[in-house]
């Protein structure tokens, strides 16, 4: 029978049954399940909270002013226009909520619990008060214990802030959400649910909250066009000076010259666009804990991928054993299982533990036991066989090798055995003396089936995948040559410097990986890391797109941004897609909100500069606003593409390419203004109503044709967008052939705008197509 390690012991030395089912089923109703309930929020305080707010107080301001002004209808539209924001803004809201809840119940953590005399993993919501759970390096105390046995060193940053790991042992409390770094221990559960010290729900199910660099950019947008509403305001004051124009009659205008601005439907927008994202890929199996992470995987420039477990299948099996001294392969393999952890689950111990059951073979009697530690790369076990006390070591060959003599075909064996990819143990013995290295182990794992071909998928999207791996630089060359990465391997001294010239990185420890990341970021790169272990937390955390991957532990899926369900890179092409879709839709919601901004706010000005009155009429302008935000909504659900190469935020770059769309209707607008002026000579009602229809037109070919980057016509809208637009082009045209809260004017005036806006957008387009090829940033559709 194969020997316990200590942590075992734990187990087989407690006397105790544990609680019964029935017991359990009793308490649990009496307390509840082991999690924090969703709080609900009734929808007309989400309402109010919508109206509450910067963006809602310009808009309140400017009810405000319209009131004082005498100006009752264009408050009334102001006030619906606020109205509409809050109650979309809740309707999304709620939605995205119910998307990310249903992600985070599927990030569900398991505790090994003590039930009917049976230790056995559950999920960790159904413990009750009385549970005895067992924790190991590597957990999340599930609720708030009391240690009974054993002893370990916790992380309680979650609670305190301080990532100093805390000896506790027998008696001492364990806090819900904290991290068992070393050790392990039996305790017993006293606080759970909300009633806990912290609740692991609301740690381990956490959304991301901070905002990504879209939104940013997209507040940064509104800046800059308060910049430009402050200089033609600058311009319609000393206009209407010279002009003797009273202020009463250039206020109004002004105050629905910012209320243009005001990006009302932005954090809608942004919302659905990211929610349909993320609910496509939880019917793929890929999570989202939060909705920006979604967004930035559009502009991940290099993804850090672990070779063991990611690339590979981390199924290991023991291979070759090369006796070095005068041992045997059996001998080599039973001082390899004595420092084994036989009840662990990871990788390596269950492929030593499986071979020494295949030709079996039982440790030695171990007076002494250290796991393998990532930190160290190795595991100890003293021991003692025939009256004669011996240390085993077990781990990395280049770490073994540091601190136990080298025989002298050590570097020509170990060499023989990664190069075919192999990860190689080495085993070292001390007897008395300095410890000598006795033998080579070599672990095959084969990469996954579908590695090769998932990473090329993710390198055609023009990110760069580099291997991040403990193992030796042979190792990892061999395996980064076989799926494609490149054979270019460094150390981390190499990753510090010119991070760059290589394709991955070998002999690098966990917390090495947090370095290559900050490194990576100071070149202004995006960066995408997989993980799974404790230890890469840190990392995940500080990623631009952190990523999870299958067989992660709890504290890695807790810092990800990306949980993948299933053992597949493929899936991680999925989430690059759903990032281009992101950005496809929001960078339409940007050129156009500029260019439909400064369009109208220059058309009004200089408007009244040339003419002395305004070319639309307030209250259209009001309907104007409404009209675009109903379409801009929608673009969250437009149909979207993703490219070949990462998308990143250029503002001036979209600036230039929304200049060029404001400045062509500008133009054709003033020309239109004048011939209906000076040479059609109608009146300020029909003038007002063909312009508010050039507007609405203009607005729509604009939004059609940013949404792609080749010809408009060669990619259809989705059905809301589609619709939208024509509800907006249809009402525009039945409000001024009817006379509908506007001046009527004829078919004949409605149809000749038409022919205008219709060949002016096929100019617009040819002239957006000859930008994106001019500054090479055209890209190629890919509709997949």
């Amino acid at each position: 029978m194969l020997i316990r390690p200590k942590s075992d012991y734990l187990e087989a030395d407690y006397a105790g049954q544990g609680l019964n089912e029935q017991d359990a089923q009793r308490y649990q109703a009496q307390h509840g399940y082991n999690e924090i309930p969703e709080t609900s929020e009734q929808p007309l305080i989400g309402v109010l909270k919508g109206m509450w707010g910067p963006t809602p107080w310009l808009l309140e301001a400017a009810m405000i002013f319209e009131l004082l002004l005498g100006k009752g209808t264009q408050a009334f539209f102001v006030l619906a226009l606020l109205l509409f924001s809050a109650v979309d803004g809740e309707i999304q809201t709620q939605r995205a909520k119910k998307a990310v809840g249903t992600l985070q119940r599927q990030l569900t953590v398991t505790a090994r619990l003590l039930r009917d005399r049976q230790w056995q993993f559950q999920a960790a919501r159904v413990l009750v008060p009385g549970d005895i759970v067992h924790v190991r390096t590597g957990d999340l105390i599930p609720a708030d214990l009391v240690i009974i046995s054993g002893a370990v060193e916790v992380d309680e940053a979650s609670l305190t802030g301080e990532s100093k790991a805390i000896l506790k042992g027998k008696d001492s409390a364990l806090y819900s959400a904290a991290t068992v770094v070393h050790g392990a221990a039996l305790g017993q559960v006293t606080q759970t649910g909300v009633n806990s010290t912290y609740g692991k729900t609301a740690e381990l199910s956490r959304t991301e909250t901070a905002p990504g660099r879209l939104q940013q950019l997209l507040f940064n947008i509104v800046r800059y066009l308060a910049y430009l509403d402050v200089v033609l305001a600058i311009m319609l004051v000393i206009a209407a000076v010279f002009r003797g124009t009273a202020w009463q009659e250039l206020l109004p205008f002004l105050v629905i010259l910012f209320i243009a601005t005001i990006p009302i439907s932005m954090p809608s927008s942004f919302t659905v666009a990211n929610s349909l994202e993320a609910k496509k890929l939880t019917q793929e199996k890929v999570l989202v804990t939060g909705l920006t992470g979604v967004q930035e995987a559009a502009s991940m420039d290099i993804l850090l991928i672990d070779k063991t477990g990611t690339i590979t299948n981390d199924q290991p099996k023991v291979g070759q054993i090369k006796a070095l001294q005068h041992f045997s392969r059996q001998q080599i393999l039973q001082f390899a299982l004595t420092a084994t952890d036989v009840t662990a689950a990871d990788s390596v111990s269950t492929a030593l533990t499986n071979a020494a059951v295949a030709e079996k073979i039982t440790p030695l009697k171990r007076s002494d036991f250290t796991a393998f530690d990532p930190a160290t790369k190795t595991a100890q076990a003293s021991y003692t066989e025939n009256g004669q006390a011996g240390k085993v070591i077990l781990g990395s060959p280049d770490i073994v090798a540091t601190i136990a003599s080298v025989p002298i075909h050590f570097q020509q064996e170990l060499t023989n055995l990664a190069q075919q990819g192999a990860r190689v143990l080495a085993l070292a013995l001390q007897i008395n003396e300095q410890p000598a290295i006795i033998g080579l182990i070599e672990l095959v794992d084969q990469p996954r089936p579908d590695a090769v071909t998932a990473i090329k998928a993710i390198q055609s999207r023009g990110v760069r995948v580099m291997m991040l791996t403990g193992d030796t630089p042979i190792t990892a060359q061999a395996i980064a040559a076989q799926v494609g990465i490149g054979s270019r391997i460094g150390t981390l001294a190499d990753a510090k410097i010119a991070p760059l010239t290589f394709d991955g990185f070998a002999d690098v420890y966990p917390q090495d990986k947090l370095a290559i990341v900050k490194k990576l970021q100071t070149l202004g790169l995006v960066v995408g890391m997989t993980g799974d272990g404790v230890n890469d937390a840190p990392a995940l955390q500080r990623a631009d797109v952190g990523i999870a991957v299958a067989n992660a532990t709890d504290i890695a899926k807790s810092a990800a941004k990306v949980v993948l369900t299933r053992a597949t890179l493929a899936d991680i092409v999925k989430v690059i897609d759903s990032g281009h879709r992101v950005y496809r839709r929001m960078m339409t919601w940007t050129i156009t909100k500029l260019s439909r901004t400064a369009q109208l706010a220059a058309l009004l000005t200089f408007g009244f500069i040339f003419a002395g009155f305004f070319p639309v009429s307030l209250n259209l302008i009001v309907f104007i606003v409404i009209m675009n935000d109903c379409v801009t909504l929608t673009l969250g659900t437009d149909h979207a593409w993703p490219t070949r190469v990462p998308e990143h935020w250029n503002l001036a770059r979209l600036a230039k390419i929304a200049g060029i769309f404001a400045v062509v209707w500008v133009v054709i607008g003033l020309v239109m203004f004048w011939y209906y002026l000076a040479v059609a000579r109608l009146g300020i009602g029909e003038i007002s109503t063909l312009m508010f229809i050039y507007l609405i037109y203009s607005a729509m070919t604009t939004i059609i044709m940013t949404r792609t980057r080749d010809h408009f016509w060669e990619y259809a809208p989705s059905k809301s967008v589609g619709w939208v637009v024509l509800l907006d082009i249809s009402l525009a045209t039945i409000m001024a052939v009817t006379g509908f809260v506007t001046t009527q004017v004829s078919w004949i005036w409605v149809l000749a705008v038409i022919i205008i806006v219709v060949m002016a957008t096929l100019i617009l387009d040819r002239i957006k197509m000859w930008y994106y090829q001019k500054t090479g940033i055209l890209g190629t559709e890919q509709k997949i």
